[in-house]
């Protein structure tokens, strides 16, 4: 990260850190990113924790957050607890179906629904976990904008079969939609 912070050499830098170990195989610590917001406070603004482990978000937040270090979850299920601890929102793959939901719950969650909101998210995550991600974000798009086109995807990536896309939604939460689409 030094040569690059100082190569662009402007206070206005900003790096978010990645964390996703089961990955990158190589996971960011507590100590590193200690050193790291030593040697370069304000340029190293905040982390995505991918890793999926509450207990891992929880530390940066608990050790973190409270210097204004930016904590995301990488996925919305983590977005209320998240929220409570100080966190900053989330980033998540499936903000690209359902934006609205995600904001919502962001900007609501002190509200007295924020619990049944993130029972929404959730319920619409595990329908999507039950296939891979990016084929399932790309079948639910194709479905609700009526285009067939969206359901491509590069090697090795595999679209849905005929089944599993109608599997998929069919276990969608009722009502749900794309907005927009």
């Amino acid at each position: 990260y030094s040569e690059v912070i100082q190569r662009v050499g402007d206070a206005r830098l900003r790096i978010y850190l990645y964390h996703i170990p089961q990955v990158s195989q190589v996971p960011l610590s507590l100590a590193l990113i200690e050193r790291l917001l030593g040697a370069y406070p304000g340029t190293i603004a905040g982390i995505k924790d991918s890793s999926g482990d509450w207990n891992s978000v929880r530390a940066l937040l608990d050790r973190f957050a409270p210097r204004g270090f930016a904590v995301f979850p990488g996925n919305e299920a983590l977005l209320l607890a998240a929220m409570r601890g100080g966190g900053a929102g989330c980033i998540s793959a499936t903000a690209n179906v359902n934006p609205a939901a995600i904001g919502e719950l962001y900007r609501g969650w002190q509200r007295p629904d924020a619990n049944e909101q993130q029972a929404g998210l959730d319920a619409l995550r595990a329908a999507l976990l039950k296939y891979p991600m990016i084929a399932a974000l790309k079948a639910l798009v194709a479905h609700f904008a009526r285009d067939e086109a969206w359901t491509r995807l590069r090697p090795p990536l595999v679209t849905l079969s005929a089944g599993d896309r109608a599997a998929l939604l069919a276990s969608l939460p009722a009502g749900f939609s794309i907005a927009g689409l």
